[in-house]
């Protein structure tokens, strides 16, 4: 046996393990990596957070991955070279985040890195000759695992999607383990550049959890400020501009008339869909109706807040019992966009992860380093009807030193 199998086998042995886990976003704000120590195994895992790290892209790295996640600015040149080069980013902050920990290097298991999505297509396009769902993650595994010297998992979506899931959400066997409650029915969201939400029914079992994507997160937000402070904010922090302005009702309705809201769970969606051209549309439509730059970062604002209150009106609440909202993710920040949600549903508690112990940032890092804890047992993922695949299978994809 190899030194490398050996080593995936001894970590496999243990009871519990020191595992990173690295994500990047559809908001393309940065890198974030948590290192938790994770105890046993399936439905039982116990998870300790022991370090948080989010690294920012610079302005020109954030714009690089913008044009990489359209067809029409995408090039093959730069797609190869950012596959590797964002898996030496990777390396850097795991590092980083062991170090922030004071955890010495050679006790770390293994990474788990999501990588960056820069296309998602989990329907055909009839448009497109070979058609076929897919999807594409970069970040490569091998340069990360070679660069850190450590047992790496990734690349989780494709299995999925290779037995006819949607290859998203990830997220809601976490959210099960982390934040299922015997009494309260809840529903965790997202909100990155995409939202996504998982709903847990009052003492529920995996079988019973739904999760789709519910829209559009930051990433029209973000498209908008970026727009109207000519480049000067990426993000509104902590909803200021949005606080200040008027939404504008009649191009609030004509955004929320898009198909994708209509249309039944199970359901994913990104750039592919609410990307950068349809946010310079939308920008356009609002400066002809002479829009102040605050009120296009409300409209924007409220675009998110409406579609994921209305996916709950239309999807979930006729049919579940739900009494909390727990919201993660950069759009957790944003207190007018939190605000905005409460208000449309008076009903629920709007909150966030931090209430119920949880790092709100740290969440889908944490999720993909405990994705990598089942691989590593050979666990398939229970949460496959949320997807939409034939079957359950074991996720990921091993990457030696």
């Amino acid at each position: 046996m190899s030194l490398s199998c050996m080593q995936v086998q001894q970590i496999a042995e243990k009871s519990e393990r020191l595992i990173i886990g690295l994500m990047s976003g559809t908001s393309l704000d940065g890198v974030d990596a948590a290192l938790v120590r994770v105890y046993g195994s399936g439905m039982e895992t116990k998870v300790e957070m022991l370090a948080f790290e989010c690294q920012p892209y610079s302005d020109a790295e954030r714009e690089m991955l913008k044009q990489l996640c359209s067809p029409d600015t995408a090039n093959v040149q730069h797609i190869c070279t950012m596959n590797f080069y964002l898996a030496n980013r990777f390396a850097a902050i795991a590092r980083s985040v062991a170090a922030r920990a004071s955890i010495p290097w050679n006790e770390i298991d293994l990474l788990s890195s999501h990588g960056q999505t820069i296309w998602h297509a989990p329907e055909v396009d009839p448009s497109l000759p070979f058609s076929i769902p897919s999807t594409l993650q970069i970040g490569d595994l091998s340069v990360l695992a070679k660069e850190t010297g450590k047992v790496v998992i990734g690349d989780y979506r494709t299995a999925d999607m290779a037995l006819q899931g949607q290859g998203a959400p990830l997220t809601p066997y976490a959210d099960y383990m982390l934040c299922r409650h015997p009494s309260k029915g809840r529903i965790t969201q997202n909100i990155g550049g995409i939202g996504n939400c998982t709903v847990l029914p009052a003492g529920g079992a995996p079988a019973d959890v739904i999760a789709f994507d519910t829209g559009p997160g930051n990433m029209l937000i973000d498209q908008a400020v970026i727009e109207v402070t000519a480049g000067m904010s990426y993000y509104d922090h902590n909803g200021k501009l949005a606080a200040s302005g008027q939404v504008n009702e009649p191009i609030l309705s004509r955004m929320l008339a898009h198909p994708y809201f209509k249309k039944m769970p199970m359901k994913t969606t990104g750039r592919e869909l609410f990307g950068q051209g349809y946010a310079e549309e939308w920008l356009r439509q609002m400066k002809l109706f002479s829009c102040s730059p605050n009120d296009i970062v409300a409209t924007f604002t409220a675009f998110t807040a409406r579609s994921i209150a209305q996916s709950y009106r239309d999807f979930i609440l006729p049919k579940y019992s739900i009494d909390e909202v727990i919201v993660s993710g950069g759009g957790a920040c944003n207190h007018t966009l939190m605000a905005m949600l409460q208000q449309l549903l008076p009903e629920l508690k709007v909150m966030t992860h931090e209430e119920i112990g949880i790092n709100s940032d740290a969440k889908e890092a944490i999720a993909f380093a405990l994705l990598a804890n089942e691989w590593i047992e050979g666990n398939p993922n229970p949460m496959h009807h949320v997807t939409g695949a034939s079957h359950a299978t074991v996720m990921g994809k091993l990457a030696l030193p």
